[in-house]
């Protein structure tokens, strides 16, 4: 994939450095654009990467989520006794984050380093909020999946410095499915023998009017979100022919799973699966602690059935580290970006919350391929696509959200009904903020 350089003198550039490591700046000196702060030369970026110090007095303060506390607790303790640079960790939803860097950046009260779901990353690049990921860019884009740097990447910029992918799988049940279905023509085949509505007994169960859930019947045969890679968006691919093809699949399992799509939540999914009464569910990686509690050595997990033919293409959320473009000391918090998406670290990471990793020698390493479960996640990733980073990725979710179940429910034709929800989405586009 491209990443913009800068026509920037290594000369001017190290001594750029130089400066920057000698003390902090002002927050009208350190606030950086994309037009003014892209990433060097990859030739460059090497030279420049190994003169990189954090600067006098520098301390930072890091967001992370509740859940993968336990992580940066112990990321920041190695980081601080590497650097000599104090870290303060404090609980943010990533998915709060970029509205709270909005109000808390520019006044100076936003963390020094951030993490959020990369399709935030349309909004946050747009508005000058985190800063290119510059002096590791050819690192950061040698040690990392593919998809990865696609998605923290704006406007051929990389951004983000990747930590973990997340995607859904297929869960089941061993002591009901022998073996894990290769297509959805053997789940539909299995179904028929298992489900019973009367007494609640379902072959299969997801989320169907959830698009998150439901883009491997969109992306599999060849539809899509947004053209150019996610970044056009003019170009809506929901209603296209490959989408037509394998929403026809997504229709057909509803003689399976006899249920409305508005009486399938977590809660009644979980519950169904945990006892044994829903033999197979698509879900992801944060179901797995409760999910091997429950059934124990009876879980397995595999990748999700193929449509058509093709390996199933899931959505891929990506989770990286970013530098907020107000803080005091960059190159202490380019330094705790990179170091804390380490391959070290992400094997960390998984060891601690079960994280898929996205460094290319963790994904190879016998803690992820030992795991007949994360190793399961990482090779739905494979096949995974990043979701657009775009800012009008937030007009996709109500039209289809609501296609969906007229699709699943009542039966509705899926070209029709995705017409229609593509012309909303369109209309939405039109009148966003460029």
């Amino acid at each position: 994939m491209k990443i913009k350089k800068l026509a920037v003198l290594l000369a001017a550039f190290s001594m750029a450095v130089s400066i920057t490591a000698c003390g902090p700046q002002k927050a009208s000196e350190q606030v950086q654009t994309p037009a003014d702060s892209g990433t060097a030369k990859t030739t460059e970026t090497t030279a420049a990467t190994t003169e990189v110090k954090p600067e006098d007095g520098a301390k930072l303060v890091i967001w992370e989520s509740k859940d993968e506390r336990s992580f940066t607790d112990e990321i920041a303790k190695q980081f601080t006794a590497k650097y000599n640079v104090p870290v303060k960790v404090e609980e943010v939803a990533p998915t709060d984050q970029v509205t709270k860097l909005t109000q808390d950046g520019p006044s100076g009260l936003a963390a020094d380093v951030v993490i959020f779901p990369h399709d935030n990353l349309g909004r946050a690049a747009s508005a000058n909020l985190v800063l290119p990921n510059d002096l590791f860019a050819e690192e950061t884009a040698k040690n990392n999946t593919e998809s990865s740097i696609k998605g923290v990447t704006y406007n051929d910029v990389l951004y983000g410095y990747p930590r973990a992918a997340e995607t859904y799988a297929l869960y089941y049940n061993k002591s009901l499915v022998k073996d894990a279905p290769k297509t959805f023509d053997d789940v539909l085949a299995f179904g028929k023998t298992f489900t019973d509505k009367a007494k609640k007994k379902y072959g299969i169960m997801w989320e169907t009017g959830n698009m998150y859930f439901n883009y491997p019947f969109i992306a599999t045969t060849g539809g899509y979100i947004f053209g150019k890679d996610g970044t056009d968006k003019d170009d809506i691919g929901i209603n296209s022919p490959g989408a037509i093809e394998g929403l026809k699949v997504y229709q057909s399992l509803k003689a399976i799973l006899p249920v409305k799509s508005g009486d399938i939540t977590p809660d009644i999914k979980r519950s169904l699966f945990n006892s044994g009464d829903v033999a197979m569910d698509i879900n992801g990686p944060w179901e797995l602690a409760g999910y091997k509690t429950a059934l124990g050595d009876k879980l397995g997990v595999a990748p999700i059935p193929s449509i058509g033919g093709k390996p199933a293409v899931s959505f891929a959320g990506i989770k990286a580290w970013y530098v907020n473009a107000y803080t005091k000391y960059p190159n202490a918090s380019k330094l705790f970006a990179e170091f804390a998406s380490s391959k070290d670290a992400q094997l960390l990471l998984n060891e601690k919350v079960g994280s898929i990793p996205t460094n290319n020698e963790a994904l190879e390493s016998d803690q992820i391929k030992n795991d007949p479960f994360i190793s399961a996640f990482a090779e739905q990733t494979k096949s995974s696509q990043p979701m657009p980073s775009i800012p009008e990725m937030g007009n996709i979710w109500s039209p289809v959200n609501a296609a969906l179940p007229e699709i699943w429910d009542n039966g509705k034709d899926p070209k029709a009904t995705l017409d229609k929800a593509a012309q909303q989405i369109k209309d939405l586009n039109n009148g966003a903020k460029k």
